[in-house]
């Protein structure tokens, strides 16, 4: 049993994230405004988009350890089934939704793009508030993440390339750069530095949130116009993907008998991308436009996250009152 003193830090670490996920989307869409009102401040700022990302991944990589990936070899059968699930269920569902909706290729591609992106970084969190297995949501977020040079530009190049030209193998450098070395730096100094990165772990989720929040502006700013001609038919599109996501993951879990924990985490996990690195990389590959549904994904899957977790604390509540 842990002493008393690191007990309470891991709570007030905890309560630190909870907070900067509840705020999220409140912090996100005020940077979507000031970038939809004030375009010329930041549309010179694309060069920022890339650094900012892998801030973010590199700020993931501090949180992780290598006890985190040990549910891989201990139960893999819920850990293996998610992270398939993540890859095949989302970037499904985005082309289905751009058929759907009959999006014009650049929003298309975005949209697919999200759906290809790995799991988002706010869903361990997200998982812990719905009372999931959030060993699981860490597993799933992690290796999904240390897969995604290989899936997220393969699938892109399968689906979005359907509606715009994909550049896979300098988009899998990309992913590489971003992604990958960020978390796996932040691992291994966790690993040799494992006393001095426990007590900046409470900052951790608050530079994400500003690094994701500027990213975002800047996205925002550079496709402003396409938010005024097209922003309702884009949130449609986000709230479809996310929402038959979470109700497919869990759906997966089910039919994977697995507890009805794990059958929540998968769902939030599925449900919720790397939406900031999905919004980056179609501004670098595809256009501004294509950017846009990154951008609202990310105000959206947390907010829908916040909801979805309310919901399971409440299906508790109401089974203990029987």
């Amino acid at each position: 049993m842990p002493p008393p003193v690191q007990v309470e830090k891991q709570q007030l670490e905890q309560r630190d994230s909870q907070i900067a996920v509840l705020l999220f989307p409140v912090l996100i869409l005020l940077g979507g405004i000031i970038g939809v009102l004030f375009p010329q401040a930041f549309t010179g700022l694309s060069s920022w988009i890339n650094p900012l990302l892998m801030v973010i991944m590199f700020c993931m990589g501090l949180t992780l350890t290598l006890p985190d990936f040990g549910l891989v070899f201990k139960n893999p059968l819920p850990v293996i089934g998610g992270v398939i699930a993540q890859f095949a269920i989302m970037p499904g569902l985005g082309w289905v939704v751009a058929e759907l909706l009959d999006l014009d290729p650049a929003l298309a591609a975005g949209v697919i793009l999200v759906g290809c992106a790995p799991g988002g970084t706010a869903s361990n969190v997200v998982s812990y508030l719905a009372r999931g297995n959030v060993a699981l949501s860490v597993a799933m977020t992690s290796i999904s993440t240390l897969l995604a040079p290989l899936f997220t530009p393969m699938l892109a190049l399968w689906l979005a390339g359907q509606y715009m030209p994909v550049n896979a193998a300098a988009m899998a450098g990309s992913v590489i750069q971003i992604v990958l070395i960020p978390v796996v730096l932040g691992l291994v100094l966790r690993m040799l530095l494992n006393r001095v990165v426990v007590k900046v772990l409470g900052a951790l989720p608050w530079l994400s949130v500003t690094a994701i929040t500027v990213v975002v502006t800047i996205i925002v700013a550079g496709s402003a116009g396409t938010i005024l001609s097209a922003g309702l038919l884009v949130l449609v599109a986000v709230v479809l993907h996310n929402g038959l996501g979470l109700a497919l993951g869990y759906a997966v879990g089910k039919l994977l008998r697995l507890p009805e924990t794990s059958c929540r985490t998968i769902a939030i996990e599925v449900g919720m991308q790397n939406s900031g690195l999905a919004g980056g990389l179609a501004k670098q590959y595809f256009s501004p436009e294509a950017a846009l549904p990154g951008a609202v994904f990310s105000v959206w899957h947390n907010l829908s996250g916040a909801m979805i977790a309310a919901y399971f604390r409440r299906q508790d509540r109401k089974k203990r009152d029987r």
